[in-house]
This record gives structure tokens, C-alpha cells and sequence, in this order.
């Protein structure tokens, strides 16, 4: 690896935003890897300013022009094309802090020299709502020790609101590759995958209260809009079922307890959400879509089908009848303006 960490940009019509993404990755300095992935767009200028960073910082940045194959795809390309030890994804409208970033690398310098390096880094997000110009920070001090290297048998317990998203982990690179991480093209919401199947592959990690990662929430076409996710439910439930199908959860609960029940509790989520959005649309057809979804789960794990269904925070997508499903939406609406996670 010549480079400390490879930051891969999926860029897909970005040329409103994606310059200030680029400029604040370029504050990490000449051991850095910015890998832009302009994932066949059309629409503006987002192929030229590849190009031009490319031309203007050639031992920093790599332009990658490909037809459209999704963000998943453009990750896919980073992960590829990586020279940096360490690796993150950075959405083209999202942003890190540059101080933040300073702090990061100088731990993650340290921990490539290390005979046994550190597998997964992890720090705070900053949810940046345009809508009413608020920040919310998501922070897990309450989960992980800090200042030192940690496995999973010493994670507490995550909050609803502190799962660990794509944008508060990097990862080791070649722990990427060794677990065969390959995302679904023309695929929305791969980020799941993308930090949920190599976690059994981490044996450590470490933890920084610092607030690195800035998601822009709010653009009216953005992926994580109510109205797109309902029209996308479908690339949402192709997520969920390659999540549960990525990894025996009752096996790993026997080798590593705290992790099972984390992996546990997020692929629980990614079942409500799938459940409410689904009766969100509320169309015969989608509904009939949210019974398959459980009934694929049931025919993998039973157990699991009847813990999540009755016993956990999928229950929220399960309260039965027309008016058990107007509650759903309520609860769900209720958690939203309350954790404002979109």
C-alpha cells in the first residue's frame, strides 16, 4: 500500500456540491488517496472536475469514469483501485471536518505500522439538516472505550439512534477485499451492506470522540427522502435480503456474543424499515411485498423470525390491521423528528 488511506468519492451529477467534498479531503495532505468514481454522469459537469482534480493533484487523485452501476458500484471501484491501507466511502454532497481529519490520520499513521493493525476505526457523524439548519451528533462513548484498542467483547450496548453507519467507520482495505465485500449494482442503500458484512472479519478496533463525518440531509432527491425511499422500497428490499442471507447470526452469537447481538439489532432495523416504508405505500402489491420479506426471514432463521417479529423493535412494522399499520407510521414519524435520522 503506498498511500495511508483511500477516500473513494462515488460521483453521479454532483457538480452543484461535490467540489467542497474534495477540498476538504485535499486538507489530508500528500499520504492520502482521493479515488473519484463519476459513475456515468451526464447531466453536468461532474466528468470534467474529475478530470481537472486529477490533472491538478496526480499523486493524490484518481478520476474513474464508468457507466451508471449505482453507488454501490462506484464503491466497488474504490475498493479495487485502493492503494491507501485504510479506506472510506464519502458521499459527493457529505464533507469532513478538516480538523477532525488531522486528528484521524496522525492515529491512523500509528496504527499502520503496528504488526497487528487496527481493523475498523470508528467516529462521530454530524447529521446536517438543511431544512431548519440544525446539526445532531451521533457519538458512541456510551458503546466503545476510548484511547485504546478494543475487540467486540468489550462494546456496550448501541442506542437506536447509534448505529454504525458508513459514515462513522474506516476500514482496514485488505479486510475489505479478504471478506469478498462486493455491493449490488443500480442498487440505493448498500451503505447497510457495505458496514455490515465485514464485521465478523474485525478483531480491532478503536474509537475517537471527534466529530469527522458531515451528512448533508435534505436535498428533495436524495436517497434518504421519505417519498424516494418508498419509491425505491424495492432496491431497499434486495439490501435487506442480502443481509440476511450474509451471515448465520445464531452460530455467530456462540463466538462472539456482543457483535451477534449488535448485527442482531441492526438487521432487526433494517426489517422495520423495510416494514414501514412498504406500508407507507400501502398498495395491496406492497403490502403482499412486506409478508414475502418476513416469510424469506422465516425461512432462514425461524427463531430469528418470531425474536424480531414479536420480541424486538421490528414489532413497530408489525402491529396487525389497518389500524395497527396507521400506529406504525406514527411511531415511525414520532422516532424520525426525534432522532432526525432523515
Amino acid at each position: 500500500m503506498s498511500k495511508l488511506i483511500t477516500f473513494a468519492v462515488p460521483c453521479y451529477n454532483s457538480a452543484a456540491y461535490m467540489e467542497h467534498c474534495v477540498e476538504t479531503l485535499l486538507t489530508g495532505g500528500e499520504d492520502i488517496e482521493i479515488i473519484l468514481v463519476d459513475d456515468g454522469s451526464t447531466k453536468d459537469d461532474t466528468p470534467a472536475i474529475c478530470d481537472r482534480y486529477a490533472a491538478q493533484y496526480p499523486n493524490i487523485v484518481k478520476a474513474i469514469h464508468q457507466e451508471n452501476g449505482g453507488h454501490g458500484e462506484g464503491v466497488n471501484q474504490g475498493i479495487r483501485n485502493a492503494t491507501g491501507f485504510y479506506f472510506k466511502v464519502v458521499d459527493s454532497d457529505d464533507w469532513l471536518d478538516e480538523a477532525a481529519l488531522q486528528k484521524a490520520l496522525e492515529k491512523l499513521r500509528k496504527f499502520a505500522k503496528m504488526e497487528k493493525p487496527v481493523d475498523m476505526f470508528v467516529a462521530n457523524y454530524v447529521y446536517e439538516h438543511v431544512e431548519d439548519n440544525t446539526q445532531k451528533v451521533v457519538r458512541y462513548t456510551n458503546v466503545f472505550p476510548q484511547n485504546k484498542i478494543f475487540s467486540w467483547s468489550k462494546v456496550g450496548r448501541f442506542r437506536p439512534s447509534q448505529f454504525l453507519l458508513m459514515h462513522s467507520v474506516i476500514y482496514r482495505t485488505q479486510l475489505l477485499r479478504d471478506c469478498g465485500l462486493e455491493l449490488p449494482k443500480h442498487t440505493f442503500y448498500v451503505d447497510n451492506i457495505f458496514v455490515y458484512q465485514p464485521l465478523p472479519y474485525v478483531k480491532r478496533i478503536y474509537y475517537m470522540d471527534i466529530d469527522l463525518y458531515r451528512y448533508f440531509i435534505g436535498r428533495a432527491d436524495q436517497s434518504v427522502n421519505e417519498q424516494v425511499m418508498v419509491g425505491r422500497v424495492d432496491q431497499q428490499l434486495r439490501v435487506n435480503k442480502i443481509m440476511i442471507d450474509s451471515h448465520d447470526l445464531r452460530k455467530l452469537h456462540a463466538q462472539q456474543p456482543r457483535l451477534a447481538r449488535y448485527m442482531s439489532s441492526y438487521l432487526s432495523m433494517m426489517m422495520t424499515i423495510s416494514s414501514i416504508f412498504l406500508i407507507l405505500d400501502g398498495s395491496p402489491e406492497a403490502l403482499g411485498k412486506k409478508t414475502e420479506l418476513w416469510e424469506y426471514l422465516r425461512s432462514k432463521d425461524v427463531g430469528l423470525y418470531h425474536k424480531y417479529k414479536y420480541r424486538s423493535l421490528s414489532f413497530v412494522g408489525n402491529i396487525p390491521g389497518y389500524q395497527g399499520r396507521k400506529l406504525s407510521v406514527k411511531l415511525y414519524r414520532l422516532a424520525r423528528k426525534i432522532y432526525k435520522f432523515n
